[in-house]
């Protein structure tokens, strides 16, 4: 889909006419990291994965808007692009805000909502995510192998349980060389609180069903915080993942996909 803010790389998998699940991806990931799950969701569902502006295989380049409020605007775009009304939405980290804040600002309507591990409660954001967003400039210019290093090392921490040398370099590969390289510390420097906090003071009035998917040994967003979560949005249901961090997809995605299942009419 061509857009103001980048075009959107996406595809779909699944028999036309079954239910539409969207599946959205965090950062500083791809809609890669849904691989596994999509798979077996399309046994019953029509399944979408797309890419955020400047993340993955979508457009990428200076000047890029990639905040979560150009995020917003763009999935609910994106919905109208598919002649998607009333689907279900999986969305993991960023991914979170950006289909809380679709629906809450957007007029976005979902059939249901499951977030995984979601950017949606202050504050936010790890002493690295802070140090390199104020200093964005400064680390674009790192050589190469240097920035290849930081950026395997922050994505690794991501996963409880170590993530396969193949999957991190698939995970990686976006982010090195030009554009990736900058856009890597652009999306970082782009992310601000305010954008959940213009939504949080409205999470009691979500009206649908939600469920919360949480890795308990997660070291980016503890797992308090779905905990948290919970208690704003009516009705949600929190659904701890025993052993996974911060990537469940990775880390289990037999038990997401089953609590997905399970959650999704």
């Amino acid at each position: 889909m061509t857009h103001s803010h980048g075009d959107v790389r996406w595809r779909r998998l699944g028999e036309p006419g079954r239910p539409p699940v969207v599946l959205c991806h965090g950062t500083p990931f791809s809609s890669y990291v849904w691989r596994a799950v999509a798979r077996v969701l399309a046994r019953h569902y029509e399944v979408y994965l797309w890419d955020m502006p400047g993340y993955g295989s979508s457009a990428m380049f200076d000047g890029q808007d990639v905040s979560l409020a150009a995020q917003g605007r763009v999935f609910a775009d994106l919905l109208d692009h598919w002649g998607l009304d009333e689907p279900l939405v999986v969305a993991h980290d960023f991914g979170g805000a950006v289909s809380l804040r679709a629906h809450l600002l957007h007029g976005a309507r979902y059939r249901a909502l499951a977030l995984v591990d979601p950017v949606a409660l202050a504050p936010w954001g790890s002493p690295f995510f802070r140090l390199v967003g104020e200093h964005a400039p400064v680390f674009e210019q790192l050589p190469p192998a240097l920035h290849r290093a930081l950026v395997r090392e922050y994505v690794g921490s991501a996963s409880a349980k170590g993530l396969h040398p193949d999957v991190l370099d698939q995970l990686v590969q976006p982010w090195l060389g030009e554009p990736g390289q900058s856009a890597f510390y652009r999306q970082i420097a782009q992310s601000d609180q305010r954008f959940t906090d213009e939504v949080q003071v409205r999470y009691p009035e979500i009206d649908l069903p939600v469920l919360i998917c949480w890795g308990e040994q997660d070291s980016w967003i503890p797992i308090e915080k779905g905990h948290e979560l919970a208690g704003l949005i009516p009705g949600a249901c929190l659904e701890p993942i025993a052993g996974a961090g911060h990537l469940v997809q990775e880390d289990a995605p037999a038990e997401l996909t089953a609590a997905l299942l399970d959650f999704l009419p």
